[in-house]
């Protein structure tokens, strides 16, 4: 049977037969340019049926991993722990109701309007640890406790949950069915090789047997339940297995119509797995089992494909293949599946799909089809709480919604205790009054280790288990001069040749960052020269240059407005901007110990600007001199103020400034002073801004570990010192080698993630097939 054979009956809206999908799923090089065309086209017919030409379409969640443990042991998976794993954690054997409304009221502060509730199999019958905390807590079973969020999560916030349990019966899916309007479970494939042999994937795992899945797929259907499967490509399943579980999975839709989306999920290799080693899914044999989805399927179907699994560079081929959605994303949580792979921003993931051919619309967890048809396929329980966030037009998104006040009663029944506000901060921080923050703030002894608790859940459940670093190195441009001489010994100085060798250095040892900063003391267009030379030496470094004050130098003395100068320093090759040059922002005390700190108002209009030139920054405070508890709650609320303006910081970094020491509370120890400090950072700025950075050169090494249980997620830069004049370097003879943060994190039990300046994954992985010309 011929592959041209095959597209012509794909074409003619024909069913495949299963050699036709072995052909589609075997094409390569120009073969499969032919398959994705036809793929394409087939998408585009069923998205002008649908009345959405043109639409491609994304859920904004949050991700709530509800317990990790599980009774399964697949060979690929991080997401699971053992009880002993999460003792040695400090994580909790179930979320506790708290936790997981602390995440989804974040979520709803982001305009996010799913709640993903991932979890293990049945962890009851494997663990007794999870038997009796459901015991202790009046749950039958997981599933029973599942529900009861599921049900907490829309009463109090208004968010749809999505519930992806694993195995269920029909008696279980039919008692969810009223606290959620969709599920879901990945069939994965039908391969009884991989789950019937030592050694493959799935063996030892009862839930992953492919008979039991496609029960469940099977029984949802009955139910009428709204439900999202597919297939994981890459895992040591074959391309006739492919072609079996897409056909299975079209057979369970034609009987019963209920299969909403289908994910097609490439492989991932994660450290620490027996998978570990494993090659990713090849780039060309994904892109064509994501075409093969969408010609068994029909030009009706939703296939989707995860954006975090794939580099950017590889979107163009996933549209080409015939997808449509990009599935959940958040601008809040981590994907706890995959932590080693970040969400793309929102607004990057909009202009690439824009660059794609496409306008990315919000979705909710439910489909619009089954939307249009509640009474066949939504619980009646559930009918307002979609009908309230759905445009009743097109089925999709509200783009706005009212806001929502918090439940002030219940706060008022869990009373006034310390360990009620802390309840209160980790759940619903913008409840609290200045007074509450300051309590948190000179918290000691059992009450500060509660709210360095709540802070660390609310980094877990939201950023993740992985912390952050960026390989970097520093310069301060206060150095640059026209030229050095040879006798010069005062290496701080150099000149824009050294800095084009400094920048080519710091690429050859790995960098992904040059960090400059500081008042450039010759002609003003230096700064722009800088920055062109940075860039034309090492191209794929980021530039990450210049304080607001020495923007403001360099707009006064080019004649430039400060909105002006950003567009400059853009245009010449910057990519990010510090957002330090300002200790607390308060004019008063800016004048007793930082005279030459730019005045508030001026850091403040140097901020916004940068952020509104597309240049994000980071924001500081420094802490421990004069300031009162309440300057610093009156610092992170201008900050997240201004965050929910421009949403341009990336990072918060509290650090304690040099020379000073001064203890908020009398006699309490510097660990504690620097503990409460990053514990009600993360707290105020939950869902403001995502990462809060260990500043490392400011600490000892015994406080690094301590800090990244109190909430912190970020350990900065690595501060490369270089070869090439490392003293022209503000902190150098301080690095932190990868190896250390590793060390760090592997001491945590935590996965350490290489990242870039605005936290994308610094190491793509590479894959073959290089066939990225844009869709039609």
């Amino acid at each position: 049977m011929s592959l041209d054979d095959a597209l012509s009956r794909a074409e003619a809206g024909d069913d495949l037969s299963r050699d036709d999908l072995i052909a589609v799923l075997s094409a390569r090089g120009s073969d499969l340019d032919a398959v994705l065309d036809v793929a394409g086209d087939l998408r585009d017919h069923g998205l002008r049926e649908a009345g959405r030409p043109g639409i491609f379409t994304y859920s904004r969640k949050v991700f709530v991993p509800v317990t990790t443990l599980c009774r399964d042991r697949c060979h690929y998976c991080v997401f699971v722990d053992t009880p002993g794993q999460l003792q040695r954690a400090g994580k909790p054997v179930f979320m506790s109701p708290e936790q997981v409304l602390a995440v989804a009221r974040a979520g709803q502060r982001q305009g996010c309007k799913e709640a993903l509730l991932t979890l293990g199999d049945r962890p009851e019958e494997r663990w007794p640890e999870a038997r009796r905390w459901l015991d202790e807590h009046g749950f039958a079973s997981t599933l029973d406790y599942v529900a009861h969020v599921a049900r907490l999560i829309t009463a109090e916030t208004g968010m749809l949950a999505h519930l992806n349990p694993g195995v269920m019966s029909a008696d279980e899916l039919q008692r969810l069915r009223p606290t959620g309007p969709s599920m879901g479970m990945m069939l994965e494939t039908t391969s009884r090789e991989l789950f019937e042999t030592p050694g493959q994937v799935h063996y030892g795992s009862p839930d992953k047997d492919p008979d039991v899945r496609l029960r469940v797929i099977e029984e949802a259907g009955i139910h009428r339940i709204p439900f999202t499967t597919g297939i994981l490509v890459g895992i040591g399943e074959t391309i006739s297995d492919r072609a079996d579980s897409l056909l299975a999975l079209r057979d369970a839709h034609r009987r019963h119509g209920h299969l909403q989306e289908i994910i097609v999920q490439n492989f991932r290799a994660k450290p620490g797995t027996a998978m570990r080693d494993a090659a990713d899914a090849e780039l060309e044999e994904y892109v064509a089992a994501v075409a093969a989805a969408r010609l068994t399927m029909g030009a009706n179907a939703r296939i989707q494909v995860p954006p975090n699994l794939s580099d950017p560079t590889e979107f163009a081929l996933l549209v080409r293949a015939g997808a449509d959605d990009w599935g959940g994303v958040s601008p809040v949580t981590a994907d706890h599946v995959n932590p080693e792979r970040p969400w793309p921003h929102l607004d990057d993931l909009a202009a690439r799909t824009a660059e794609l051919g496409f306008e990315l619309r919000e979705r909710l967890t439910v489909h619009p089809e089954y939307i249009r048809d509640a009474a066949t396929w939504l619980a009646p329980e559930l009918h307002s709480a979609v009908a309230a966030l759905a445009d009743p037009v097109s089925g999709l998104a509200l783009s706005t919604l009212a806001a929502t006040t918090p439940d002030s009663a219940a706060r008022r029944a869990r009373g006034s205790s310390f360990d009620a506000l802390v309840t209160d901060a980790a759940t619903d921080p913008e409840s609290l009054a200045d007074d509450d923050w300051t309590r948190l703030l000179t918290a000691q002894g059992a009450d500060l280790d509660a709210v360095a608790r709540a802070a660390d859940d609310v980094r877990r459940y939201t950023v993740g288990e992985a912390i952050s670093v960026v390989v970097n190195r520093n310069l301060t441009t206060t150095g640059l001069r026209p030229s050095v001489s040879a006798g010069d010994l005062d290496r701080g100085t150099f000149t824009l040749a050294e800095v084009a060798e400094i920048a080519r250095d710091a690429a050859d040892l790995g960098a992904s960052e040059l960090c400059a900063q500081g008042i450039i003391p010759i002609e003003a267009d230096a700064y722009l020269e800088l920055a062109r030379t940075v860039k034309d030496a090492a191209p794929t470094l980021h530039l990450h240059a210049f304080r607001p004050q020495d923007v403001w130098d360099f707009a006064s003395r080019s004649g430039l407005s400060i909105d002006e100068a950003y567009r400059e320093l853009r245009a010449a090759g910057v990519d990010t901007v510090p957002g330090t040059g300002v200790k607390v922002l308060d004019d008063g005390i800016r004048e007793r110990v930082a005279a030459t700190d730019l005045p508030v108002d001026q850091w403040l209009t140097a901020i916004r600007a940068a952020h509104a030139a597309g240049l994000r920054s980071t924001s500081v405070l420094f802490y421990g001199h004069v300031e009162s508890a309440a300057d610093r709650v009156a610092h992170l609320r201008t900050l997240r103020d201004l965050q929910r303006e421009t949403g341009g910081f990336t990072e918060f970094v509290p650090i304690p400034l040099p020379g000073y020491g001064v203890p908020l509370v009398a006699d309490r120890s510097p660990i504690d002073e620097h503990r409460a400090m990053v514990a009600v950072s993360r707290l105020l700025l939950s869902g403001a801004i995502s990462h809060i950075q260990v500043p490392w050169p400011r600490l000892d090494a015994a406080s690094i570990p301590v800090l990244l249980r109190s909430g912190a997620d970020d350990l900065g830069g690595t501060l490369l010192d270089g070869r090439v004049l490392p003293r022209t370097g503000v902190e150098h003879g301080r690095e932190l080698p990868l190896s250390e943060a590793e060390r760090i994190a592997r001491h945590l039990l935590r996965p350490l993630r290489q990242r870039t300046t605005d936290y994308r994954d610094a190491r793509p992985a590479a894959r073959t097939g290089d066939r990225t010309r844009e869709p039609r």
